[in-house]
């Protein structure tokens, strides 16, 4: 019996033995694998769109690679801080950039000097989502789209006010957007974050404001605020009822606010095909796709060189923008 059970347990070891050498010998074949935890960047804070995407990637990442997924939240600079240290980190494909192409990388750097530079210090691997931003009114104003929000303000004879998170933001962008392309006079009212800036909008003390649509569907479905418009290219399919300012005859939109993945420069080309298979197969993944829509966060996945002719692109438009809004350095 006690041979028996020594052979059946050889035989088991031999399995697994043989299996660990297909599965190596796979990987192998398949290219570079990572050996050790990987881990990955939220240069934000914990509950905020970026880390939610992080917290929704974590969830199915084991079903694509061996090693755990480490979501470390650094902060601090609008995003420049995390940004700089992944830019920073070895390119030996452990630490991961997520949000690549937010403000921080695509906007900031025309206004201001940054601490890395977005296209010569990181790499793109891939495209997750983008955070449109949504434009809003209080859920008291008579608008119901952009045309009766533009006629309020030529009735009144007044400009209108709005709630920002942030000056040159990217709510403050498509504000002064609006303002610049229909000619009404608005007023961006900064506040500390977000948060604070829909507080403001809720309670009625501005005619409009914005966000990204996982930070606003609470306040939406609650009906506190209404959505009017949206400001990138195409409709967000998170809130596909809501027609975009250039449905409305607006020409003016931005690209809101990319998440993508990033590596620091110089990370080998097989150890970026790796990570844009894995994160390909995450964007398809159906329970990744459920919980980002649960979060109100769109699937939008491009892969690396795609990825990055998309941000090149989203580069330009967005210098062009604050040159246009005279936001651009003395």
């Amino acid at each position: 019996m006690g041979i028996r059970i020594r052979s059946g347990m050889a035989i088991v070891a031999a399995l697994a033995l043989a299996g660990a050498i297909v599965v190596a010998g796979g990987a192998e074949a398949a290219g570079w694998v990572p050996k050790e935890p990987v881990t990955v960047i939220v240069p934000g804070a914990a509950g905020g769109s970026t880390d939610l995407l992080g917290r929704a990637v974590e969830k199915v990442w084991s079903k694509y690679c061996p090693q755990p997924l480490l979501v470390v939240n650094k902060t601090g600079g609008g995003g420049v801080v995390g940004a700089t240290a992944v830019a920073r980190a070895k390119p030996d494909g452990y630490t991961l950039a997520l949000g690549y192409g937010s403000g921080h990388d695509l906007v900031m750097p025309h206004i201001q000097k940054v601490e890395y530079n977005p296209f010569r210090d990181l790499e793109p691997v891939a495209r997750l989502s983008i955070h449109t931003v949504v434009v809003l009114v209080p859920a008291s104003s008579p608008a119901k789209n952009m045309k009766e929000l533009i006629d309020l303000a030529k009735k009144e004879k007044r400009p209108l006010t709005a709630s920002v998170g942030l000056t040159a933001g990217a709510v403050d962008l498509v504000i002064r957007g609006i303002a610049s392309t229909t000619g009404i006079e608005i007023t961006s009212i900064p506040h500390k974050g977000g948060a604070e800036a829909m507080t403001t909008l809720m309670g009625g003390q501005t005619d409009m404001g914005g966000g990204h649509p996982s930070e606003v569907i609470v306040p939406l479905k609650s009906n506190r605020v209404r959505a009017i418009a949206i400001a990138t290219p195409d409709r967000d399919p998170s809130l596909p009822d809501v027609p975009t300012l250039i449905e409305q005859g607006i020409r003016f939109h931005t690209w809101g606010s990319v998440k993508g993945i990033a590596v620091p420069k110089n990370t080998p080309k097989e150890v970026i095909a790796y990570y844009a298979d894995v994160f390909k197969k995450v964007c398809a993944d159906p329970d990744f796709r459920k919980s980002m829509q649960e979060i109100s966060q769109p699937v939008l996945y491009l892969g690396p060189e795609d990825f990055g002719k998309f941000m090149v692109q989203a580069s330009g438009d967005y210098g062009k923008l604050v040159k246009q809004l005279g936001l651009e350095p003395k």
